[in-house]
C-alpha cells in the first residue's frame, strides 16, 4: 500500500467537516477513496479505484452541466497551473454561483500561487489550514463571463505536419509537438507498409500519431489513461475529417484480447513530478499478446531509459530505427505466437 499523500494528510485533519465529500483531480490514495463519496478526474486509474469501491466516478467530460456534486468539494491543485485554472473555470460552470469549494496542494506543486490565480478570476479566498508542506484554501464559485464557456477557451489548435492538432493543458506536450514523436513519425514514413494496417496508438496524447496514421489510410485505435488526452485526440481527428476509435485505458486494460498489426507509442515515464516506468514496462511486456503474427511494436524514448532490457525480455528481435542522441526509436517484431 502506498503512503498517504501529504495533501490527504492535511485533509484528514479536517475530516470531521466532511459529510459528503467530492474530490476533483485527486491522487491515488486509499484513505481518500474510502472517505469521499465521489470523484471527478481525468485519470482513468483514479476513476477505476473509486468505482471499484462503489463510489461515483466521472471524467469532467461525462458530467452534465449543473449536475450536483457533494456538499463539500475539494480540488487537488495539479502540477500544470493552466490545468488548475481550467478546473477552477470548470467548477464555476458546473456548480451554482456562490457554491463553496476548497483547494489543497503541496507547496512544491505551486499551491502558494493559487490565491493570485483566484483573484485574477474574481474569486475570493481564505487560508484554512497549513501542514505537511501543504496548504488548504477555501473559495466559492462565481459566474465567469465567456461567450464560448470559460473552460472551453483552454483548448488550443495549431498546425503541424499538414495536420490540425487540438491540445489541452491536461495533455502531455500541450501546444507543441514532442521532438521524440517527430523523430518516430519520420522513421515510420519509410518503414510503415502502404497497405492499410490495424494500428494501436498507445498513449495517444493530443492525437498527432493517430491523425498521421489515419491520414495515410490506416485503421487506428487510440488509447490513453487521460480523459483529457482522449478528448483531445477525438477533437484532433474531427478537425482533420479523419476517423478512429478513441478509448480511455490503463495501457491495455480496455482492449481485452484484441490484437493489432502494429502498436506505436511514445510512452510516458513521468506521473506528476515522479518518474514511473510502470506503464511503459507493461506496454512492452504485454505487447506480444496484442500483436498478430508478424506484427510490430514501435516506441520512442529518451536515450537514457532502460527500454532495451525490457524489449530483449519480451521479444526475440528488436532493433533501433532512429537515434538522434536525445531520443531513440525502437522496433520489435512478433515473429511467432
Amino acid at each position: 500500500m502506498s503512503a498517504q499523500a501529504p495533501a490527504c494528510q492535511l485533509l484528514e485533519r479536517q475530516q470531521d467537516n466532511y459529510a459528503a465529500l467530492w474530490v476533483i483531480g485527486p491522487p491515488m490514495d486509499s484513505w481518500l477513496s474510502d472517505r469521499s463519496n465521489g470523484v471527478v478526474s481525468g485519470d482513468h486509474e483514479v476513476l477505476a479505484e473509486w468505482a471499484a469501491k462503489g463510489k461515483q466516478a466521472s471524467s469532467p467530460f461525462d458530467v452534465a452541466k449543473g449536475e450536483p456534486l457533494g456538499k463539500e468539494v475539494v480540488l487537488f491543485w495539479p502540477k500544470a497551473h493552466q490545468l488548475g485554472i481550467w478546473w477552477l473555470k470548470w467548477l464555476c460552470e458546473q456548480l451554482p454561483s456562490g457554491t463553496p469549494f476548497e483547494i489543497v496542494g503541496e507547496h512544491q506543486g505551486g499551491i502558494k500561487r493559487v490565491p493570485k490565480m483566484l483573484e485574477e478570476l474574481g474569486l475570493p479566498w481564505e487560508k484554512r489550514d497549513n501542514a505537511r508542506r501543504c496548504t488548504l484554501f477555501t473559495s466559492h464559485t462565481a459566474s465567469l463571463d465567456s461567450p464560448s464557456g470559460a473552460s472551453e477557451t483552454a483548448w488550443q489548435s495549431f498546425e503541424t505536419l499538414g495536420l490540425t492538432l487540438v491540445s489541452h493543458p491536461g495533455v502531455f506536450g500541450h501546444g507543441k509537438v514532442d521532438e521524440g514523436t517527430l523523430l518516430m513519425l519520420e522513421s515510420l514514413e519509410s518503414s510503415l507498409p502502404k497497405k492499410p494496417l490495424k494500428v494501436l496508438d498507445m498513449g495517444c496524447g493530443d492525437g498527432i500519431v493517430s491523425a498521421w496514421l489515419a491520414k495515410r489510410g490506416h485503421h487506428v485505435t487510440a488509447v490513453d489513461i487521460s480523459a483529457f488526452a482522449a478528448e483531445a485526440c477525438q477533437r484532433t481527428l474531427a478537425a482533420n475529417g479523419l476517423k478512429g476509435r478513441v478509448l480511455c485505458s490503463d495501457v491495455f486494460s480496455a482492449l481485452e484480447d484484441e490484437q493489432f498489426d502494429w502498436i506505436i507509442s511514445n510512452p510516458p515515464f513521468h506521473k506528476e513530478r515522479d518518474i514511473s516506468y510502470g506503464p511503459s514496462q507493461r506496454l512492452i511486456s504485454q505487447a506480444p499478446e496484442h500483436l498478430s503474427t508478424g506484427g510490430r511494436l514501435v516506441i520512442v524514448a529518451n536515450g537514457f531509459l532502460p527500454y532495451p532490457d525490457h524489449l530483449q525480455r519480451a521479444f526475440q528481435d528488436f532493433h533501433i530505427l532512429a537515434d538522434n542522441r536525445r531520443f531513440k526509436v525502437y522496433a520489435a517484431n512478433q515473429l511467432s505466437r
